[in-house]
């Protein structure tokens, strides 16, 4: 079978990975010189720790294709390195050991630690905490790296062909097999289409699919120079907690109740996540902003100072020294399919015509999975 494959960001290229392995052909179209969106603008983080019980199987089957994929594909530089969740008040500890007893503990590589064996599994993590959530599921890959290494591990199998800055403009199935036409006026034809547009919910998207239960989510970010020293794991602090429905429960009920978040924190919906890069600097994040917020008329164009503010002197507060220099800040925008008990939203728009989209903050998790289930969808 042909396939077409527009946008190559980590759906769209998860995709891609799934057909070539089942053999099939596949042009691979992205309207950018190479993917600009959430792709490139994240943690590249594999979470498994947060992931909800009815997506854990998911996850799971992900942090497996991602290890295949770095096995296949060295330069993808996937890295197992588990996570820490620093834990610095007796409400978040409470949470941590509840969720560290359930049944899928395990699983989820869950170990509840205290700050003495935090330091042991990371030296770099000097500063003050009652205790660390371990998960050893968590793993890290960089973007940047692992999606250009990917296409050129895909091309070597003489059945993908990748063209960037060519924009899908129409699709047509009145005739045999699906004819896709770009923006430079060229053709494409093939036996189906999925289409993977990340957070642009207009233009072509619109046109296949109508309204669809789909939001916007920004979110803002930033990186530092060198660390000087190995950061042996990502590292989360308590108020991740609060966005991931894994800890959901009466004990996460009470914190939310009892332990109001700092108010730049509560104001800009925090967390902080934080995983060191290949180069050795510190990937720091994050806001969350949503385009549905009846008191919003339209996403900032700018960044704000304040976020920045607090989670640099957090992450400074954990690792017990100053960060290095902010060489470069951010904002990023991913979409997130509304209906929560959907992993992604996916749909057959017309006849041999897929849209995949909206698996929100998760989209490194669970993008090899999501490639694979639509593969299976289709019986490619």
């Amino acid at each position: 079978m042909k396939l077409i494959v527009i946008g190559a960001g980590i759906l769209g290229t998860s995709h891609a990975i799934a057909a070539i392995e089942r053999g099939h052909q596949v042009i691979h179209l992205e309207r950018e010189t190479a993917a600009r969106g959430a792709t490139v603008r994240n943690f590249g983080l594999v979470w498994v720790s947060g992931r909800a019980p009815f997506e854990l199987d998911a996850a799971q089957r992900s942090w497996d294709l991602w290890e295949k994929i770095g096995t296949d594909v060295p330069g993808v530089g996937f890295r197992p390195c588990g996570s820490v969740t620093l834990i610095r008040t007796a409400a978040e500890l409470a949470v941590a050991e509840e969720v560290s007893r359930r049944d899928d503990a395990v699983g989820r590589g869950f170990h509840l630690l205290g700050p003495d064996n935090v330091r042991r599994l990371n030296p770099a993590l000097r500063g003050t905490y009652l205790a660390g959530l371990q998960c050893t599921r968590d793993a890290a890959v960089e973007s940047r790296v692992a999606l250009p290494a990917i296409r050129a591990h895909l091309a070597r199998s003489e059945r993908y062909t990748f063209t960037a800055g060519r924009e899908v403009r129409s699709v047509d199935t009145s005739g045999n097999g699906v004819r896709v036409r770009d923006d430079q006026g060229q053709s494409y034809h093939a036996d189906a289409v999925i289409h993977c547009p990340g957070a642009i919910h207009n233009g072509l998207t619109r046109e296949l699919a109508g309204d669809v239960p789909l939001r916007r989510v920004r979110l803002q970010m930033m990186e530092t120079a060198p660390l000087g020293e190995p950061l042996t794991t990502a590292i989360a602090d308590g108020d991740s907690f609060r966005y991931y429905p894994a800890f959901a429960g009466p004990t996460l009920d009470h914190l939310a109740a009892t332990q109001p978040q700092a108010p730049v924190a509560g104001e800009h919906r925090m967390q902080l996540l934080c995983v060191q890069r290949q180069h050795g600097g510190l990937t720091i994040g994050d806001t969350h902003e949503y385009d549905d917020d009846p008191d919003l008329d339209a996403f900032s164009f700018d960044v704000t100072e304040d976020p920045y503010r607090h989670l640099a002197d957090t992450v400074g507060e954990l690792l017990g020294r100053d960060l290095p220099p902010i060489v470069r800040r951010w904002a990023g925008v991913y979409s997130q399919c509304t209906d929560p008990s959907l992993i992604a939203y996916r749909r057959e728009v017309a006849d041999g015509v897929w849209l995949v989209t909206g698996p929100g903050g998760r989209g490194m998790t669970l993008g090899p999975a999501i490639g694979a289930a639509t593969a299976d969808e289709m019986n490619l």
